[in-house]
């Protein structure tokens, strides 16, 4: 059964309201767009009934807005009853695209401003919606998620404080770490791996692939990220290898210890195409350092995979890299704001979110399990399965 014919018989939690924010306004156009489609299309005996009402609408975005005033200082309006409603919030805190007006200065708004418009918004519900769902792909934060000496736990104040605003349920992707969610151990709290998309994205455009483990491998870059190319490397049925970071703890540069030197664990990678996948890709200067590594040990392919690309230090790098053969393809999502350099790049695969994130919330919205949308096990095979048919034709 398709995943948009699954919730034909059960009540929806409230109608339907889709709030995206300024920093996520096109995923959150894409989201809405499939689910008045699929639920134009739907037939079911329920359609009288009054917890049907407004079912079917020809979108679902509620209509809101978060002026500034000269001062830089701002308020969320909320333009349209929202009583009763099941809210979907939609932020982008990475989004640097956008700005705004401090007495004459022009600024570019950061994950704070973005944190602090969606507490706006949530602020303006007045706690007149049935249910508040915050989804907020690249989780607010969530490099500071544990305290190693006397320093702040950011992202477990955020999510207390969304929690105690009136949030119940906090959706992410591939959070730097999911132990975070102990914060608000009596809220909903999932963490989503866009697995299934990355493979989709691979194979649509890489059409001689070898899956097995005699021709492909999957690595990981640090021990952090170890359950995530175990996982993709299961699914597939190729082998693991993985990097750790040898650091310098004797001094502090940006915040961070340097990384002196990347230390490989695992199998020979000679001749085969390779897949590095991590959470991100934030200045990518690890990502390359490992590319450099695998091929330095006569890997073919490299693929550098990863959830948000956010290229803090720009493409210039990768653009070397690729033209020295060192990468062959870099993968992420539309989780996080893309450049339109970055989408005109030959080497770039983009994984569309936006019809995973409407069957989540379809889901959520008739109140059934989404257990089967967060683990892609079966998808995956499927999709590896008709891949490897029409390469025998």
């Amino acid at each position: 059964m398709p995943n948009d014919e699954r919730n034909l018989e059960t009540i929806p939690d409230g109608a339907l309201g889709l709030i995206p924010l300024e920093s996520c306004k096109e995923l959150g156009v894409k989201v809405d767009r499939y689910l008045a489609g699929w639920r134009e299309k739907r037939q079911h005996q329920h359609e009288a009934d009054p917890a049907f009402k407004g079912y079917r609408r020809d979108s679902y975005i509620i209509s809101t807005s978060v002026p500034r005033f000269g001062t830089g200082e701002a308020k969320a309006v909320i333009k349209e009853s929202v009583r009763g409603y099941d809210l979907y919030l939609l932020v982008d805190v990475t989004n640097y695209s956008l700005t705004y007006t401090v007495c004459g200065h022009e600024n570019h708004m950061s994950p704070d401003d973005h944190y602090a418009d969606l507490k706006r918004i949530i602020a303006a519900v007045g706690g007149k919606a049935r249910r508040i769902t915050v989804i907020i792909p690249f989780l607010y934060e969530s490099r500071q998620h544990k305290r190693t000496t006397r320093e702040s736990l950011d992202c477990a104040l955020a999510l207390q404080e969304l929690t105690t605003m009136g949030v119940d349920n906090i959706i992410t992707f591939d959070a730097h770490d999911p132990r975070v969610q102990n914060a608000i151990p009596l809220k909903g709290f999932e963490t989503v791996q866009p697995a299934y998309q990355f493979i989709k994205g691979i194979l649509k455009n890489v059409p001689d692939l070898q899956i097995d483990s005699e021709h492909m491998m999957i690595i990981s870059p640090d021990e952090g990220g170890t359950n995530r190319a175990i996982y993709l490397a299961n699914v597939l049925g190729l082998d693991m290898g993985m990097f750790y970071k040898r650091r310098d703890f004797s001094r502090i540069v940006d915040g961070r210890n340097p990384i002196v030197a990347h230390e490989f664990l695992g199998s020979s990678v000679e001749g085969k195409d390779v897949i590095i996948i991590d959470d991100m890709i934030s200045s990518g200067e690890s990502m390359i350092d490992v590319a450099t590594e695998l091929k330095k040990r006569k890997a073919n392919r490299i693929f550098v995979v990863a959830t948000f690309g956010l290229f803090t230090n720009g493409l210039d790098k990768f653009d070397e890299a690729v033209a020295d053969g060192t990468i062959y393809k870099v993968v992420t999502t539309n989780l996080t704001y893309q450049t339109p350099e970055l989408l005109s790049k030959p080497y770039y695969i983009n994984c569309d979110m936006s019809k995973y994130i409407a069957y989540i919330i379809d889901t959520l919205n008739h109140d059934s399990s989404i257990s089967d949308l967060l683990n892609p096990y079966d998808r995956i095979e499927r999709l590896v399965s008709k891949y490897k048919a029409k390469q025998n034709k």
